[in-house]
Order: C-alpha cells, then structure tokens, then sequence
C-alpha cells in the first residue's frame, strides 16, 4: 500500500465515523446539515475539485460531475445522509480502483527490477563502474556472483549459473561457459564471468522486454475501445435522462408541488448515481493490464491489449520449423559423395557457407572442424531460399538444396535419410550431398497437444526443408498439415490462403524465429517469436514474444488470453445488467439511494476484485 493510498484509507475512515456521529446525533435543522457537511468535504473535496477543473477545461461529463451533481442534489433536497454516503463509498469504490491498479504496476515493477544499475567495466587494465548506457561494443566486463548481467555478450572465461526466470519464467538455472551467449537481466548466481559486449545497452534483451511491457498499454483492445466510445455517449446521454426525469413528470401532473418535485428531482439523482459507469471504465483496462503482467511473469511478453484479445480468439496456429519446433541446431548425419573424397565434399561445402550465420551452414563448418581458409574464396553469393555460391580455388561451387540445384540445372540424387539434404556442385557438375538432421524441441510435441485440448482448431507448418523430412516432423508432432520447400515469399503466400480459410470471428497465429519470418509475423492475425534464440526482426515484427523458445508458451498464451477475455466479458456483463435494473427501478421509484450505491460503488468494487483475477496466471 503506498502513502498515498493509506492516508485516502485514513481519511475515509475519520469520515465514516464523523458520518455515523452526524446521522446518530439529535441535532435539527442547520445543525444537521453542517454535522454532515463537515464528512462530506473531508472524503469529497477532492471529487468537487476535479469536477470543477474538468468543467473549466470544458470536460463537463465525466464521473466527478454525475458524483457532484448526484450529492449537492441529495443534500439540496434534505437527503443528507445519503448524500454523503453516495459520496463516501464513491471514494471507497475509487480506494480499491487504487489498490488493484497498484497491485497490477508493482507486478510489472518486479519485472522491471531486471534493470541493471551497474556495469563493471574493464579499462586500462583497470575495472570501473559505469552506467551500463556507457558501455560499447566490444567492450569486457566483470559480472560477479550475485550481480545482474547488465549487457548481451559472449563469456569469455569463466563458468557459472545464471537465474532466468525474471525473463523466461523458468526456475532452473541455465549453466554457461566459454562462447556461451548471455543475455542482460539475468542474475549471476555463482562463478565470475568475463563477457566481451556484444550489443549496445539501447538494443539489448532487458532494454527491449522494458520497452515492450512499458508501452504495452498504448495499444488498446476492442472491448476497451468500446468502452472508452460507449462512456463518452452514455453519459451526456444519461445527465440529458435524469434532467428530463427531474422537469417533464412534475410539468405534467403537478407543477406547483414542491412534494412532487422533490420526489420526482430525488429519482433523477438516484438515476445519475446508478449510472456513473465506473466499473467498466475501470475493471476493463485493468482486467486487460492484469492479464499482460500475469503473461509477463512467465516469460510472455504482450505488446498491447488488442492481441491479448486477438490471441483468446485463436483457432489457427502456423509454425515455421528450424528453431521454432525444432532445436535449430543442426548435426551432419550422412556423407555421400560423387566422385570426391568425403573429406573433399565436407570441405567445399565448409569453404562455401563460411560467410553464412545460417544454422545449416555453422553446423557444416564444426562437422569439418578445421580452421576455414577464407583466402581461397574470391566471391561469395547468398542466394535466399536456395543456399550460397561460391568461387573457391578457381571453381565455381553450388551449395544449396534441390532448388538450387533445379536453378543452374544440375541433375542431382535424392537421399534415403531423411534429413535436410545438402547438394554440392563444382563448375556444373554434381559432387554429391550431405544430410544434416534437426532435433525435435522437447517440449514441442506437448505443445501441439495441449493447443488441441484448447480448441485449436487447425496447426500448420511451413517449411523450405524437403517434402521428407518436413513431412516426417509433421507426423512425429501430430500436425493437420504441412507445407515444405517454401521460399521465404511462398511463406507468405501460403499464409494469404490460410488466412482467407479463417472461420467465423477465429484469428490465425503464426509462429516463428527467424529473420525470413518477419514479413508472416507481420501479416499473420498475432504474430509469436521465440525470443530468446530468435532474430531481432522475427522479434521487432511480432505481437507477443516467448523469451524462453518454448512451444509449449503458446498454450499457457492462449490460456492466459482466454480467461483475461472472460474476466472482461464478466464485468461488462454484470455491470450492465445491474445497473440497467436499477436504473429501471429507479426511474420506477422503487430503487432508493442506498440501491443506487450499490449499482455504482458496489458493482465496481465487485468488478475491480474480479478484474485482479487477471494478475493470477493457470500455465
């Protein structure tokens, strides 16, 4: 509870008790009403202030002006005791919107403790503290046992456990050595670490997760959309209602009544009591905000309300497959060669993706395990979708896959083994393949599981691997369909139709990591990325972000979504019902003040408790 929030408390409770001594005491008349004027000021002055601000910058309909009005009204027509007490649980109502909003920011705040404050820098032989801000590429720090890494880089020496969970969720700690790639906002828990920067402060992991969850908010769901609109009609519209309420019954049946008046200017005030919409102003927001903090606990990283709402809707899942369902690391399994040495092929395909950060060829280059000699290369081309050309001692060499082969009309051999084949040629003549196989995420399998369980209704993979081996993977998973040796604008394509096959109100997910998903992460309904292996533009272009490369994080997604669009739908439900009852009763004269208590402080402090569901997260 912060100072603010217990002095309110405070003053609320010497309210209350100077309300209760008011409306206990004998006294009459002028008496009375400065009795219970006295608690009315205390726990209201604020609200009267802020309407009368709000009326200056020409904001006059807003809940300060129905809650002024509503009171002044009661106390005006001698209903003192419910003038305050309308006033007094307004301010309970708005004590407990305080609270939970509270709760909800110190649940992202504890994410936000992954900031480092220090970076312990290596200069001059010397080691100096500086703001992490400070520090460039290239640059070595010291990350001592206890201490937040505070930038991306390699280790350089040492071995340690690191505590991830502020960024993935995930409680074991993961174990690095030397070459091992950190990232910053971990927590060093054992060995010291020299780590050599690898990316500025600015576009580093806890800089981007910051980022991302601290501008979360600006980008509003559907139903909060709707809510904002439906308050800045409804309620011009419900002053209009009461004044009507107020002027039109007594003009008609009793104009030089005053009982009449009364009775009749005591049922509009009850009717702009019960209609403050409160409790969806507040419970919508905060149940969506609620939701994108719970995600961010377990390592799901929301960009905006409105695809935590896109996502609960989600009955379409695509992935992509190297480095999304698969680990991305990739081993050479086959060697088979025409008219060359194995060695000789391995070599050639070594020499020729030496240029290429592609798991494929960092996998060819440790399968060759010698040191590549770059001063025989005197051209090198990626060509995207296909594989690279190369000259290498004079010849021109091919390494690719079929497409590739297909391309400068090389007529090449399929494989038994099933695994992403690698061919080579050698100035237009085949020398043979290579097959490197790509392990199967633990947990991927699981994933598509669970997503069925959900109500997924279709799961997808589109792949540039060959028919074989993208069609084995889709069957070890229990996948609907694949489709494989997809170009990275075939992807894209493929997604078009995909999206046009949609059912009803039902939004399609695409999942994936790498640079050559950005533009169907773009295109897709809600965009995933693994964030922690995968690519800053998968990252960039998606909607939400998976910090641990868990498949199965997309189920507890969805969960998460889905039980946040049903606290939503809750609130909105139950707040319109009340109020639309009591409302009527009110413009019946059945509902008295007390009842329209109730239909406004009660239902949003019913509301708001329930919103607060959101903050606890069902993996």
């Amino acid at each position: 509870m912060t100072t603010k929030q217990k002095k309110n408390l405070i003053r609320i409770a010497v309210a209350l008790v100077l309300f209760l001594a008011a409306w206990l005491s004998p006294l009459t008349g002028w008496w009375q009403l400065g009795a219970f004027l006295v608690p009315y000021f205390i726990v209201g002055w604020d609200v009267l202030w802020r309407a009368l601000r709000n009326i200056a910058h020409g904001q006059i309909f807003d809940e300060n002006f129905l809650m002024a009005v509503a009171t002044i009204g009661a106390l005006a027509i001698g209903e003192y005791p419910e003038g305050v007490a309308v006033m007094l649980f307004y301010q309970v109502g708005e004590w407990f919107q305080s609270y939970a909003v509270g709760r909800s920011r110190r649940s992202i705040a504890s994410l936000m403790d992954i900031r480092p404050d220090i970076a312990n820098v290596e200069r001059d032989g010397q080691l100096q503290e500086v703001d992490p801000d400070e520090v460039a590429i290239g640059e070595v720090i010291v990350v001592k046992p206890g201490e937040k890494v505070p930038l991306d880089g390699v280790v350089l020496e040492g071995r340690s456990s690191l505590d991830t969970a502020a960024l993935t969720g995930e409680s074991l700690p993961r174990e690095v050595v030397p070459g091992d790639d950190v990232v910053s906002g971990c927590v060093n828990q054992s060995g010291l670490l020299r780590v050599q920067v690898t990316k500025r402060f600015g576009e580093s992991t806890v800089s981007k997760i910051l980022d991302l969850v601290e501008n979360a908010s600006s980008k509003k769901a559907p139903a909060e959309n709707f809510i904002t609109k439906f308050a800045r009609y409804y309620t011009p519209c419900v002053v209009i209602g009461a004044v009507l309420l107020a002027v039109l019954p007594p003009l008609l049946t009793g104009w030089n009544d005053w009982s009449v008046w009364s009775e009749w200017i005591h049922r509009a005030l009850i009717f702009l009591v019960i209609s403050c919409p409160c409790a969806l102003v507040i419970s919508v927001p905060l149940s969506f905000f609620g939701g994108i903090g719970g995600a961010s606990r377990c390592g799901i990283l929301v960009k905006g309300s409105n695809y935590l709402e896109a996502l609960a809707a989600t009955d379409v899942v695509v992935f992509d497959k190297t480095g999304t369902l698969t680990q991305g690391v990739f081993n050479v399994t086959a060697i088979h060669p025409d008219h060359v040495s194995e060695g000789q092929l391995l070599e050639l395909a070594a020499l020729a993706e030496s240029y290429s950060e592609h798991p494929i060829s960092r996998s060819l280059r440790e399968a060759y395990g010698k040191e590549v000699d770059t001063s025989r290369i005197t051209s090198n081309e990626e060509l995207a979708g296909r594989g690279v050309r190369a000259v290498i001692d004079g010849k021109t060499v091919c390494v690719g896959n079929n497409k590739l082969m297909d391309d400068i009309g090389i007529a090449w051999h399929p494989c038994h083994r099933v695994g992403t084949t690698v061919h080579v040629s050698v100035d237009g003549a085949y020398a043979g393949h290579i097959v490197i196989s790509d392990e199967v995420k633990p947990d991927a399998k699981e994933a598509i599981a669970a997503l069925k369980e959900l109500g997924v209704r279709k799961t997808v993979m589109l792949t540039g691997d060959a028919k074989a081996v993208g069609e084995s993977v889709a069957a070890d998973l229990g996948l609907d369909a694949v489709y494989t040796q997809l170009l990275p604008g075939d992807k894209v394509d493929r997604m078009e139709d995909l999206l046009k096959e949609r059912v009803g109100k039902g939004k399609l997910a695409f999942v994936g990591d790498g640079m050559n998903d950005a533009p169907v992460l773009s295109r897709a309904d809600v965009g995933i990325a693994m964030g922690g292996m995968g690519s800053d533009a998968a990252i960039e272009a998606a909607d939400i972000v998976l910090m641990d490369d868990k498949p199965s994080k997309i189920a507890s997604a969805i969960r998460i979504a889905r039980r946040t669009h049903r606290i939503v739908n809750q609130n909105i439900v139950f707040a319109l019902a009340v109020k639309a009852l009591v409302l009527l009763l009110g413009a019946l004269g059945v509902a008295n003040m007390w009842e329209a208590v109730f239909a406004d402080v009660g239902v949003s402090v019913i509301a708001i408790l329930n919103a607060m569901r959101a903050l606890k997260v069902e993996e």
